[in-house]
């Protein structure tokens, strides 16, 4: 009986710190995967990489020196200077309109600041701070077109351009069942070159986009915005779906660029001159999830 009684207090032990062990190597994984997080996350990095736009005048263009300039681009840089990262250390990478969300997920960027508007279908695959702001969408036509085209509907039957991956096209076509006949472009500094020369009849896009494109016409034909939106675009800061804490401390950035001023500065920086009435209090923003 005193042997069995041995044995099984052995046993017991034997059990008893199997489980310690279990739970030190579980304590153990949980405090490295925090770790990681908080290593991984936006809130902590020392360097960025930001997606951004390079054929958006006035929003996000790469110069010919293949530097990029903008709205978007002053306000990349505004967040990642809130975020404490020095201006030497943030890396601008141009991103697709059809491979934003991807780069996102295989952290070729850490932060999307591109004219990215949030959508439901878009927040499956990624999370997003802000917005930043909310534009509108309208239509951009010749000025000598523009007598005949006043709003969306007017587009039935006229050549549109459609950008991969952009969501404009398909709010005329398919959400507001215009029937515009489509026009494919790599871009919407394309799209500006096609509607100046005459090869489509109507850009429609967001209303800050089509200001800066305006502003750019090529050839000395004059460009008109036709000035009916009817859509409201929140540009969101896309990042990583897990990273809640990143996600909040750019919400805590974007907070402070309109409390102190910095937001409305930039507004009327890049479209003040080109006549675009802009808003410059704060948007509600879409919550961390």
């Amino acid at each position: 009986m005193v042997e069995v009684n041995r044995r099984s207090g052995h046993g017991r032990l034997r059990a008893a710190a199997s489980l310690a062990a279990a739970g030190t190597l579980l304590t153990t994984a949980t405090a490295c995967g925090i770790a990681d997080a908080r290593e991984t996350s936006v809130a902590t990095k020392d360097t960025l990489v930001i997606g951004v736009n390079g054929d958006q005048p006035g929003v996000g263009e790469r110069t010919a020196g293949g530097t990029f300039q903008g709205f978007d681009i002053d306000i990349a840089k505004e967040i990642a200077e809130r975020l404490g990262v020095t201006a030497a250390n943030v890396t601008f990478k141009q991103v697709g309109y059809a491979t934003r969300e991807k780069m996102i997920q295989d952290g070729d960027v850490d932060l999307v600041v591109a004219s990215y508007s949030v959508t439901p279908e878009r927040k499956v695959k990624v999370s997003f701070a802000g917005p930043y702001y909310v534009a509108h969408q309208d239509v951009l036509v010749r000025e000598s077109d523009a007598a005949g085209i006043r709003d969306i509907h007017d587009l039935k039957g006229r050549r549109l351009c459609r950008v991969p991956g952009s969501v404009s096209f398909p709010r005329v076509h398919d959400e507001q069942g215009v029937a515009a006949l489509p026009v494919e472009a790599d871009g919407y500094a394309r799209c500006l070159t096609d509607l100046a020369a005459g090869r489509l009849d109507a850009v429609s896009t967001d209303d800050v986009i089509l200001a800066g494109l305006a502003a750019r016409a090529p050839g000395g034909r004059p460009l008109k915005i036709v000035n009916a939106p009817f859509t409201d675009e929140p540009y969101g800061v896309g990042i990583r779906k897990t990273d809640v804490a990143g996600c909040e401390a750019v919400n805590k950035a974007i907070t402070g660029m309109y409390q102190d001023g910095t937001a409305p500065v930039l507004l009327k920086k890049w479209f003040a001159p080109v006549g675009l009435k802009v808003t410059t209090t704060v948007p509600q923003f879409e919550g961390c999830v």
